[in-house]
């Protein structure tokens, strides 16, 4: 996925979790965080940031803000909607026959769902759920950054789908270069480390994937991952 423009700024303060004040140009502009989980160790007064202008009417921002380099050098994108969508461009280059998003089952809204025909006929069916991995470190993803009950829920939903027949996926996209694992934060939220557990132990497939990043765009990498 690309953005159509992109505006270098650098980080002053976040006072809360849906605006940050940056600097841009030599002036201060308050802009729209795409990413409400708390990126605390990204987001650091004099940090590098990256930023987009959507150009929608009516906006009390211009700016949001979608990437960062963390005090490592690794550039991190942290737009919370970028996952779905560079895994929406990566489902299109696998061999799926159907693969719808926002795809209701049960109580939930699963990022995608898809179809995979058989030489003999038969259809697959997947369900898959997509989280954005942000927290990094010593080179290990970790998910989430701050509580997710919806994570959870997800989790569950994903485990009684396996239980009914689909095969059920929960993806990581890892929003930065160079890491290739993600584990369950357990020290934010037990209980989603404990919901991925039971999610494995039913056959759920955890699926990581590693993307590139650039200031403007963010592709998952060539993998051998096979689904």
């Amino acid at each position: 996925m690309k953005y159509e423009n992109i505006t270098r700024g650098i980080f002053i303060e976040r006072p809360n979790r849906f605006i940050a004040r940056v600097e841009i140009d030599g002036k201060t502009e308050t802009v729209h965080v795409k990413n409400t989980g708390r990126c605390k160790e990204l987001l650091v007064p004099g940090c590098e940031v990256w930023l987009t202008a959507p150009g929608t009417p009516d906006r009390k921002t211009k700016y949001d803000l979608v990437a960062v380099r963390k005090s490592t050098g690794i550039l991190f994108n942290i737009d919370s909607q970028a996952p779905n969508k560079a895994a929406k461009e990566w489902l299109a280059e696998q061999t799926f026959s159907k693969v719808v998003s926002e795809y209701t089952y049960g109580d939930s809204r699963i990022d995608f769902y898809m179809e995979k025909t058989m030489p003999d006929g038969n259809v697959r069916r997947f369900l898959m759920e997509v989280k954005g991995c942000t927290l990094e470190f010593d080179g290990i993803g970790y998910f989430p950054d701050a509580p997710t009950e919806r994570g959870v829920k997800h989790i569950r939903e994903l485990i009684k789908a396996k239980a009914e027949g689909y095969e059920a996926i929960l993806a990581f996209v890892i929003q930065m270069d160079g890491v290739t694992e993600v584990r369950p934060n357990v020290e934010t939220h037990p209980e989603f480390g404990e919901a991925m557990e039971e999610a494995q132990k039913a056959g759920v497939k955890i699926l990581f994937l590693p993307c590139h990043v650039e200031p403007d765009e963010m592709v998952i990498a060539p993998t051998s991952v096979n689904i």
